[in-house]
């Protein structure tokens, strides 16, 4: 692919990890409850054997075939091409903190690839568990923006590349949950309310109940941290990609809006303890000398907290949201120019998050 052109599109992989993890950014609606939201579409191309079972000369003919309808594709136009076999293990892990790769996508031996667009908000995963993982991200609940993006970078793709389909199955895909649609509609949600009012358990009860999943942070079998939830619908054969996204907007609103009402009671009867919670927290994150990736995260859910109930003089969203990302461990040994052992990563971690934290607190004094 051709490099950046300014636009937003990173030029190398040193210019797309030195920017802020754009959705992740703190912005869009509801952003205070809704962190991001996701959609995904897995296609193969016709007559090309599934990822696990195709040789490796055959999935670097997918890998040229879908780079070649890329160039063709508004969507991907100067898009940044990252081959995994070309980059070392640091690097994938980066990616895959990033969320911009999964961990399968992250083996770099075979022939695949993650083709980034402007922002990182378009990004195509190349030889996963499917050929294509075609991915719309954005900041806060954009659900009918995301799929939007998606859906028409989806049609610039198809327009280069046979995909195998089946008039009776739809998108056919190595995994069967994921024929028909192939569509993977997800929220990333903070309900740290419902989870202090012990309601959570009855919320994930009926989000099952009505054929939705609830992952953690990091997606299929990661846990839940930092009361951080992945939202996403089940079902993608037999449904359209339509009511697909529309019952997951809906049941996603009503869950925000339990959350609401579980933030108003809390601070109604426990204003005190909250906001104790929530500057022990702060305190904790700018003063910290040592601290690992998961108090990192629960922490910053406390501080997140706080800024969404109104309390001055805490960090921006953006600053909270962005630690998610910058203190793993991967992206620290990024930043440290070396590997570091678990010790030294957490006393670095612990001078990242001072330095963050400081450097937003003198942005709001300028």
């Amino acid at each position: 692919m051709k490099p950046g052109n300014g636009n937003g599109t990173p030029k190398n992989f040193d210019e797309l990890i030195e920017r802020a993890t754009p959705w992740l950014s703190g912005e869009g609606p509801q952003a205070g409850m809704v962190l991001s939201t996701r959609m995904r579409l897995a296609r193969n191309l016709q007559s090309v054997p599934f990822t696990h079972r195709a040789r490796d000369e055959q999935l670097q003919g997918v890998l040229m075939s879908v780079v070649a309808a890329a160039e063709r594709a508004p969507g991907f136009q100067n898009g940044l091409l990252l081959k995994m076999n070309d980059i070392g293990t640091l690097e994938r892990q980066i990616l895959v903190e990033r969320h911009l790769v999964s961990h399968e996508l992250g083996d770099g031996t075979r022939p695949r690839g993650l083709l980034a667009g402007a922002d990182e908000r378009l990004s195509l995963m190349i030889n996963e568990e499917d050929h294509l993982r075609l991915q719309a991200m954005a900041p806060g609940f954009q659900l009918a923006e995301s799929w939007a993006v998606a859906d028409a970078a989806d049609d610039e793709l198809d327009e280069a590349l046979d995909f195998a389909f089946s008039d009776e199955t739809g998108y056919l895909t190595s995994c069967p949950t994921n024929a028909g649609t192939g569509l993977r509609a997800s929220v990333l949600v903070h309900l740290p309310a419902l989870v202090l009012m012990d309601e959570i358990p009855k919320v994930l009860k009926g989000i099952s109940q009505v054929g939705l999943n609830v992952r953690g942070l990091y997606g299929e079998h990661s846990e839940v941290m930092g009361n951080l939830f992945q939202i996403s619908n089940q079902t993608t054969l037999g449904v359209s990609e339509r009511d697909s996204i529309e019952s997951l907007e809906r049941v996603v609103r009503q869950i925000l809006e339990h959350e609401e009402r579980a933030r108003e009671r809390m601070m109604r009867d426990a204003r005190v303890q909250i906001e104790d919670k929530v500057w022990r927290a702060y305190g904790t994150l700018r003063y910290c000398r040592s601290i690992q990736a998961r108090e990192v995260i629960n922490l910053c859910s406390a501080v997140r907290l706080g800024v969404a109930l109104g309390m001055s003089g805490l960090c921006p969203l953006p600053v909270m949201s962005g630690l998610l990302v910058l203190t793993q461990p991967a992206h620290l040994q990024r930043y440290a120019g070396r590997e570091l052992t678990p010790a030294e990563r957490n006393v670095y971690r612990a001078q990242r998050v001072r330095e963050q934290l400081a450097a937003a607190g003198r942005d709001a004094d300028s």
